[in-house]
């Protein structure tokens, strides 16, 4: 780099160091600070960023993943996103598998950043071989020269996050941060951040948002997975129908669920409210830690963590038909 200008050698350099925004309207019921950590300022415009950086940096560095090698991963988009734009950078093929209930724009970012998607039913077992974790695992094993990157289960997920998200919420708090608020999916962010904070303060709580139809609140609670917990949901990018090893349920104190109409609500209220244009998984955040609100004390410090932007679900959740036709009241 030039000494006396300023830039980036590339898109991936620009990942992390994402904003700390006080929430002002939607908690004013809530004696606490609230602080959004805005993840959309990653370039792939989520924190899915941060893991799929580190995840094909570890898989070079123990030789799993080659130059010239095809990347395979199922991915609900953010994770394919972040993938993608690594791939580019660094030079390798991207295959994304993903499910029919993601919105048409997540494939079609994809697409336009060089992945090829395939498209597999949502409402199947995990082990049916029709579904985008066995699609995917099964492209991995056909195709010459590939990584299966399986985000659920590769610990760099969860590294990514002990060693960026952590620090950085301890750091932008000054180390007064007293709650962690995240919506759980494959575990990698809660898991990271709370063995980070954890380590530095024992007595930070974490708080995972589930949404009704995930079997992770249950199985915290009682150490069963029960079956009669899964059924289809709307909400994108939390809860699960498996337990995936980045989950570590002893360092999550808590978990709370939200539904989908309050989680569509709260996203539009995001927007319109505080001006930060989320995603959907945002708005079951934010809700889960209204839901919690007689835990606050007045000198604690709440960070929420706001996974991804709006963009990603135009024609979703801030699409007043899609809000009519699926019975979400929209006098917001």
């Amino acid at each position: 780099m030039h000494p006396l200008m300023k830039y980036f050698n590339n898109i991936i350099e620009t990942i992390g160091n994402t904003p700390l925004v006080k929430l002002n309207k939607l908690t004013k019921e809530i004696d606490a600070l609230v602080l959004a950590k805005v993840e959309y300022f990653n370039p792939g415009s989520s924190i899915k960023d941060r893991m799929a950086l580190k995840m094909i940096e570890e898989a070079e560095k123990d030789g799993r993943l080659k130059p010239g090698y095809t990347i395979v991963e199922g991915t609900s988009g953010n994770t394919g996103m972040g993938l993608a734009l690594a791939a580019i950078v660094k030079g390798y093929k991207l295959i994304c598998v993903s499910t029919d209930k993601q919105s048409k724009e997540k494939f079609d970012v994809l697409k336009a950043v060089g992945a090829k998607v395939i498209v597999c039913p949502t409402d199947v077992k995990p082990d049916d071989p029709r579904s985008y974790y066995s699609t995917a695992k099964r492209i991995g094993e056909e195709t010459p020269n590939s990584w299966y990157v399986n985000q659920y289960d590769n610990p760099s997920n969860t590294l990514a996050h002990y060693q960026t998200t952590g620090p950085e919420i301890w750091e932008q708090t000054n180390g007064k941060v007293t709650h962690f608020v995240v919506g759980v999916g494959t575990g990698g962010t809660i898991s990271g951040v709370a063995k980070f904070l954890k380590e530095k303060n024992p007595k930070i709580k974490i708080w995972g948002i589930d949404t009704y139809g995930s079997v992770f609140k249950k199985y915290h609670e009682t150490g069963i997975f029960d079956e009669n917990e899964i059924y289809p949901y709307v909400t994108e990018g939390i809860g699960e129908d498996i337990i995936p090893k980045n989950v570590d349920f002893d360092l999550i104190d808590k978990f709370e669920k939200v539904t989908d109409e309050d989680a569509a609500i709260f996203t539009r209220k995001l927007a319109k409210e505080e001006g930060i244009f989320a995603g959907n998984s945002c708005g079951a955040a934010v809700k889960g830690l209204i839901q919690l609100k007689e835990n606050f004390k007045k000198d604690d410090v709440v960070v929420v963590l706001l996974h991804d932007s709006g963009s990603r679900y135009i024609g979703k959740i801030y699409n007043d038909e899609w809000m009519k036709k699926n019975n979400f009241k929209l006098d917001i």
